[in-house]
């Protein structure tokens, strides 16, 4: 997927705060994963990206806690 836009993320009314924390999350896990396994090749690309499109796939979801709004 190129470039998905933010609304073809977001899905039953989140949050861009909650997108941005996810894919920083995600990201960091990613660059965690690589370097613990000293892979390079997950590396390939940006973790920021490929956190983007891990959401956009459903691959991963963005769960936020109803009691924090």
């Amino acid at each position: 997927m190129l470039r998905p836009a933010v609304v073809q993320i977001l899905k039953n009314n989140e949050s861009y705060y909650s997108l941005v924390l996810a894919v920083a999350k995600r990201a960091r896990q990613i660059t965690d994963e690589a370097l613990e396994n000293k892979d390079k090749t997950i590396l390939d690309e940006k973790p920021v990206k490929t956190a983007v499109d891990e959401l956009a796939s459903g691959e991963y979801r963005i769960i936020e806690d109803p009691s924090l709004r």
